[in-house]
């Protein structure tokens, strides 16, 4: 009897959930996100997103903020449901203009050099900045991987791995080509923790296509952080 009674109370509970989900679709519209595709909706709190933050996924807002690096002053903030910020500039934009407009100094915007980081860098942002006349510098998202300092620099790459290690909770990528830095001009190669390798051998010829092979120094590879996942 006692577990007919306890069957019945998670029933009536779960068919109360049902119901406030089937009213909170009826009376809500479908939430979109960037890509223009559903995206999952908190019925308490439909504003609010999934965010992933440090300390593991909550749901909140996005904090934005335009400020005059000059004076120290915010001149427009708002909260956002969305998990990315790129889809934030353009309206963020948009309030300070207005604002601008309301305070009598349209002007003020167009004669301000505009900067925001690369969590702001899109196409779609890219081709809006441009049609605004702003003088803006935007970070770019892949600046990294044509930046020569970054190819050759052996605390990024093994930073960069120790955070994917971390994401992927410990379990070890392989390493394959697109790993390795090659430079066609100075025929030169770097390995993924950034160290230089040596050429081994100069032309190969496979299916009628042209390769060349480095080899890495055993000085380094003994003692390398990134050993268990290198190529043999």
């Amino acid at each position: 009897e006692d577990e007919i009674t306890h069957d019945l109370k998670q029933q009536a509970k779960l068919d109360k959930s049902a119901d406030k989900i089937k009213e909170f679709l009826a009376t809500n519209e479908e939430k979109l996100g960037s890509q223009r595709k559903p995206v999952k909706s908190n019925i308490t709190d439909p504003d609010s997103a999934k965010m992933t933050t440090s300390k593991g996924t909550i749901q909140g807002y996005n904090g934005i903020a335009i400020n005059d690096d000059k004076h120290q002053i915010i001149l427009q903030a708002q909260t956002w449901g969305s998990v990315g910020e790129q889809q934030t500039l353009k309206p963020a934009i948009e309030d300070l203009k207005k604002q601008l407009t309301e305070l009598g100094t349209p002007e003020a915007l167009c004669e301000a050099k505009f900067t925001a980081d690369s969590g702001f860098h899109s196409e779609v942002n890219l081709e809006f900045m441009a049609t605004t006349g702003l003088d803006a510098y935007i970070a770019d998202t892949a600046f990294r991987s044509r930046n020569p300092l970054f190819k050759e620099s052996e605390t990024y790459h093994t930073e960069q791995e120790k955070r994917r290690l971390k994401r992927s909770k410990g379990r070890a990528r392989l390493f394959n080509s697109k790993d390795f830095y090659f430079d066609k001009k100075k025929n030169e190669c770097h390995c993924p923790a950034g160290k230089e390798m040596w050429l081994s051998v100069k032309n190969i010829e496979t299916a009628g296509r042209q390769y060349v092979r480095f080899s890495g120094y055993l000085k380094d590879c003994r003692v390398c952080p990134l050993q268990k996942q290198c190529m043999r």
